[in-house]
């Protein structure tokens, strides 16, 4: 009798071995890296935070004085990748803007619109 349960368990066994589907390996999943892309296009917002920036740096230089017409001499003579990286590094907390600003006030046609700005106001 013992002989008759252990062949029908083997049977079973055998049956259900066939009837379980194999289990694929598992497969890993993997996301590509994420692309950090500089802007390179100014917007609109982006320009007005540099500009409010730059301002304020003009203020500290100059307290008191009407710093627009110089403002708008230093952001006329900067690049847009210098205007999108003074106005991320506001946006980040980041100091280095004097340094971005001294840089443009030094370039010849900045001084020389800066010139004209004060004989003019």
């Amino acid at each position: 009798m013992r002989f008759q349960t252990f062949a029908a368990l083997g049977l079973a066994a055998a049956a259900l071995a066939g009837c379980v589907a194999p289990v694929p390996p598992a497969t890993t999943v993997t996301t590509p890296p994420a692309v950090v892309t500089t802007p390179t296009v100014l917007d609109a917002a982006s320009r007005q935070v540099a500009r409010t920036v730059i301002n304020a740096e003009m203020e500290k230089r100059l307290p008191g004085a009407n710093v627009a017409p110089y403002t708008d001499c230093v952001v006329n003579n900067a690049t847009t990748a210098e205007l999108i990286d003074i106005a991320q590094a506001s946006r980040a907390g980041v100091s280095g803007t004097a340094d971005s600003v001294a840089a443009i006030v030094s370039r010849p046609a900045t001084t020389q619109c800066i010139a004209a700005a004060a004989r003019t106001a």
